[in-house]
């Protein structure tokens, strides 16, 4: 019987990791980016934006952005419910100038021509989107931030695929279609990238 889906990346099982001790200036760097007390204390740290950082469930594959998130929402599609296997998925964008990988580089499979999703190649995390109707921008799952309590969503996509089991009482806007049916100034890059 014929595959006619994309093609499906077999992962696997991630080798033993020994467990890894960190101090506590290591912990507050690693979440917080160059954003510490300390070094708010330094000549200049004023001038440097915030590093945001985020890894995937193994930590092999990890990321980094500086400044701050162009948007960030909740998204009820299909395609993104079924590649997290979740109800619902929380992502935010952030200019593709701003980001980087760090770590192990992610696997990459084009699910749908344009359309682009990161993936941990040893755990196999969903890590990003990237697609051509959404140039100069790279989505990310909240989840996988280093802390995802930072994380403020402030509308939804895809409302109308919602499952109707699924409970979500909050007041934020809710645009039926995707991020490009919501109003256009919710996800240019270029006015973040400054």
């Amino acid at each position: 019987m014929g595959h006619t889906g994309p093609q499906r990346a077999h992962l696997s099982p991630p080798a033993p990791r020994m467990p890894r001790s960190r101090s506590l200036r290591a912990t507050q760097t690693r979440i917080l980016g160059t954003n510490t007390a300390k070094d708010r204390e330094q000549p200049g740290h004023a001038d440097r934006p915030m590093t945001t950082r985020g890894k995937c469930f193994c930590g092999d594959t990890r990321f980094s952005f500086d400044g701050p998130v162009t948007w960030a929402c909740y998204c009820h599609c299909d395609d993104c419910r079924r590649n997290c296997a979740a109800p619902v998925v929380a992502w935010l964008g952030v200019p593709i100038t701003k980001f980087q990988w760090l770590g192990q580089p992610p696997k990459t499979l084009e699910s749908s021509p344009g359309v682009f999703r990161h993936f941990c190649a040893t755990c196999g995390a969903p890590m990003g989107f990237e697609a051509a109707h959404y140039p100069c921008g790279m989505h990310l799952y909240a989840a996988s931030l280093e802390d995802p309590t930072d994380f403020q969503p402030t509308f939804h996509v895809n409302w109308e695929s919602k499952l109707p089991w699924l409970q979500m009482t909050d007041d934020l806007p809710k645009y039926n279609g995707t991020l490009l049916h919501a109003p256009s100034e919710l996800y240019d890059y270029t006015a973040s990238d400054g």
